[in-house]
């Protein structure tokens, strides 16, 4: 895969770090942002082939960080990391035009695979937020 230029939203300085070892042999720039305004600006300014964010990204009261990538760029690739492991929120999130969901816990052995598949043109779920059968069907490349 040819090196791509990965956005990273991500407020807190101990998992970025995870994250840029885990992906640090895969991409060919990675890029981080610790705010609002400032994934507004690259979002808007800049090509990314892929956003990985927080579910919990802070933004602006009301808004939900996945809405808000798509309400800048419709095309946009991205990736949401978070705690929960409900259904309902994997749903939300996939609704809202997210093309991958990793848990936090499991972002060590699932982070790299999903970034693999989302950036072919699949969704990715992490196995802990479904069914087997959902699994099978999700995890595909379209």
């Amino acid at each position: 895969m040819p090196p791509k230029r990965i956005l990273l939203a991500e407020a807190h300085p101990t998992f970025v770090g995870v994250v840029r070892l885990l992906l640090r042999e895969t991409i060919g720039s990675m890029f981080m942002v610790a705010d609002e305004a400032s994934l507004t600006e690259a979002v808007t300014g800049s090509q990314f082939d892929l956003v990985i964010t927080d579910l919990s990204f802070p933004v602006s009261p009301g808004k939900n960080v996945i809405r808000l990538l798509q309400s800048l760029n419709p095309e946009i690739r991205a990736i949401i990391l978070s705690v929960h492991d409900e259904q309902t929120v994997v749903d939300e999130c996939l609704a809202a035009g997210a093309k991958g969901f990793v848990l936090k816990r499991t972002a060590s052995t699932d982070l790299l695979a999903a970034v693999e598949t989302v950036l072919k043109g699949g969704t990715y779920i992490s196995p802990f937020c479904c069914t087997q059968t959902e699994k099978s069907e999700r995890n595909k490349t379209s």
